[in-house]
């Protein structure tokens, strides 16, 4: 299966200093993450056929993940979320606070950056229902 995205596509959508060898280690997992939310759709449709404005919201949101997995520095649940929520030094302390919960408590991040579920939405890739052929 070809790639969705290439790195000169990448750099055009997205405009952002990720080298190509760092580019090319996270398309995989990220086309991956892509596919999860999108059911497959482009395992079952060619990408190359589709609509062209879905296409590039597909890339845009795909160029997204990326990203988020670079900023973060990993791409596995686990390594997302391995951070300590508070550690203590000393007389000082630290907390890595929630912007949900003041302590910080209990949460961790998901694994798909949330900008992809801004690009993918109305596009139908995002549809979860039950189809009726």
């Amino acid at each position: 299966m070809m790639p969705y995205l290439t790195y000169e596509e990448f750099k055009k959508i997205l405009g952002a200093d990720i080298d190509e060898p760092t580019f090319n280690k996270l398309l995989s997992k990220s086309s991956a993450i892509l596919d999860n939310v999108t059911n497959h759709f482009y395992a079952r449709h060619s990408i190359l056929l589709d609509n062209s404005w879905r296409v590039k919201k597909f890339k845009e949101a795909l160029c997204a993940q990326i990203e988020y997995f670079n900023d973060l520095g990993a791409t596995t649940f686990e390594s997302i979320n391995n951070a300590p929520q508070t550690f203590q030094a000393g007389r000082t302390s630290v907390s890595n606070a929630s912007r949900y919960n003041p302590s910080g408590a209990n949460e961790s991040k998901p694994l798909i950056a949330e900008d992809v579920l801004i690009y993918l939405e109305g596009t139908g890739l995002l549809f979860a229902g039950v189809a009726t052929w």
